[in-house]
């Protein structure tokens, strides 16, 4: 319905959504390290815009198209005279569609993530839980794959393949 009306386009990167507006990107950080904007609804766009301490009047519209590359550029410069967790210590917790780019590690540590049990570890693993989780059916922790079993591996493929097709590939010594 978006491309048929022309609110979207079928090109990456020239959409709201698809990095193609300064109010839905990936920026770098003075240290390197990337940070999230996602403000589309108006709202938040303000909010992100007062937190940034950018005069709303001083950028084009939000929605003109044709000015979003200007103003990538300046909000680009912007996000560059801080540190990701300068921006984090000045936009997490507000309404101004913003979070960091985490590593795996560092995701695994983050506090909502933490309060949420998205990461659990399994035989010294750290590895994402179980998704998605309700609150009446909690999954249960996963268990470590267990050694191969060449008869149970002969039993999966009798489902896919012939007698003589499961001898070839032990013949192969794929397994057992």
């Amino acid at each position: 319905g978006m491309l048929a009306s022309g609110i979207a386009r079928s090109e990456r990167g020239t959409n709201f959504n698809d990095t193609g507006a300064h109010f839905y990107e990936v920026y770098e950080c003075a240290d390197g390290r990337f940070i999230t904007v996602a403000a589309i609804e108006g709202k938040f766009y303000a909010e992100l815009l007062r937190r940034l301490d950018v005069d709303p009047s001083s950028l084009p519209p939000q929605l003109e198209r044709e000015h979003w590359p200007q103003a990538k550029e300046r909000l680009e410069a912007l996000f560059k005279t801080k540190t990701r967790e300068e921006w984090c210590a000045l936009l997490e917790g507000t309404d101004s569609c913003f979070a960091p780019v985490l590593t795996f590690d560092e995701a695994a540590r983050h506090p909502h993530n933490k309060a949420r049990g998205t990461f659990v570890e399994i035989d010294g693993v750290l590895q994402p839980a179980a998704a998605p989780r309700f609150s009446r059916t909690p999954p249960a922790t996963p268990s470590p794959p267990r050694d191969p079993d060449p008869a149970s591996a002969e039993e999966a493929l009798a489902a896919w393949l012939d007698a003589g097709e499961i001898a070839a590939l032990r013949a192969r010594g794929l397994f057992g």
